[in-house]
C-alpha cells in the first residue's frame, strides 16, 4: 500500500479497546450483548452508514455458504452484519492493528466470532491462495491506494470463478482540490481518489465483468445532511459514535467529505463487479 506508515499513522489510535469498552459500557452493553445494529453509529465507517452496507448486500446473492474477503474491513460493521443477516463467513483485513484488535474484541461481544475473523494484511498483497472467496468485498477503501491496478487484480486473483466484488467508494469527481482533513486523510499526501472512468477501466482491465454501477453521491449528500441536523439536535456527543476511533476531529473530517460532495470534488460509486 502506497505510504503505508502514514496512513497506518492516520487510523491508529492504540488502546481502541479500552475505549470501546467504556463507550460500550455507557449505553449499559457491558451487561448486555449489543447486536450488530446497535454498532451500527461505531462501526461502519463509511458514507452513508449501515444503509450503505444493506444496499450493497442485497444487490448479492447470500447465504451460508458464501465466504466473503472484507478488504479493510476496519471495526468490523459490515462483516458482522453480513455474517448475522446472511449466516456467511466473512474474513476481514486491514493494515491497522488497533482496528483488527477492536474488531475481534465486537465480534465476541456480538457473539459472532464463530463467522467472522480478521487479521493484519496489506491489501496488496493478499495471504490467501487463489480462488479462496465467493466475494471480495470492500468500503471506502480504495482512497487509500495508489495502486488500483494490484488492489483489484488481488481481489480478482482470490475470487472463484463467478465471484463478485462489491464496492462502495469515494471517487473524484472533478479536477478541483478536495477540502482536508477527510476521514481517509489529513492531507493529499495519502489521498488516491481516481475518477469513476479510470476506475472503470482498470477494473476491466484486471479481468472483471461489470454487473451494476451507480452513482450514490445524491443519496451520500442527503445522508449527511440528515447526520448534521441530527447532530445538532443532541444535548450531547453520543457515547457511540466514530469520534470515539477517530477522535474530535472527526466531525469537521466529515463535514468536509459531505462538502466535497456538494461541490462536486467527490462522488460515491456503488459497483459489482463479476469474476468471469
Amino acid at each position: 500500500m502506497s505510504n503505508e506508515a502514514p496512513i497506518d499513522a492516520h487510523y491508529e489510535r492504540g488502546s481502541l479497546v479500552e475505549r470501546l469498552k467504556t463507550a460500550l459500557a455507557a449505553e449499559g452493553f457491558d451487561v448486555k450483548p449489543p447486536r450488530p445494529e446497535d454498532l451500527a453509529p461505531l462501526d461502519q465507517f463509511h458514507s452513508r452508514g449501515l444503509d450503505a452496507t444493506v444496499e450493497l448486500a442485497q444487490a448479492l446473492d447470500l447465504d451460508t455458504s458464501t465466504r466473503v474477503l472484507d478488504i479493510g474491513s476496519g471495526l468490523g460493521g459490515p462483516s458482522r452484519y453480513l455474517a448475522a443477516t446472511y449466516g456467511c463467513t466473512v474474513h476481514g483485513i486491514d493494515l491497522s492493528a488497533s482496528f483488527v484488535d477492536a474488531a475481534s474484541f465486537l465480534a465476541a461481544q456480538t457473539g459472532l466470532s464463530d463467522r467472522v475473523t480478521y487479521q493484519c494484511a496489506n491489501a496488496l498483497s493478499l495471504p490467501f491462495e487463489q480462488q479462496a472467496f465467493d466475494v471480495a468485498w470492500t468500503q471506502h477503501v480504495a482512497m487509500n491506494i495508489a495502486d488500483r491496478v494490484a488492489l483489484y487484480g488481488e481481489a480478482f486473483r482470490v475470487l472463484r470463478p463467478g465471484g463478485r466484488f462489491a464496492i462502495f467508494d469515494v471517487v473524484a469527481a472533478s479536477e478541483e482540490p478536495l477540502h482536508f482533513p477527510v476521514p481517509w486523510a489529513t492531507g493529499p499526501e495519502t489521498s488516491f481518489l481516481v475518477t469513476p472512468e479510470r476506475m472503470r477501466d482498470v477494473l476491466l482491465e484486471a479481468g472483471f465483468s461489470i454487473v451494476s454501477w451507480t452513482d450514490s453521491t445524491a443519496a451520500g449528500i442527503d445522508w449527511f445532511a440528515q447526520w448534521e441536523r441530527k447532530r445538532a439536535q443532541q444535548q450531547a456527543v453520543p457515547a457511540l459514535g466514530l469520534h470515539v476511533v477517530m477522535g474530535p476531529g472527526f466531525r469537521e473530517m466529515s463535514a468536509n467529505l459531505a462538502r466535497n460532495l456538494r461541490e462536486g470534488r467527490a462522488a460515491l460509486i456503488q459497483a459489482i463487479l463479476s469474476k468471469p
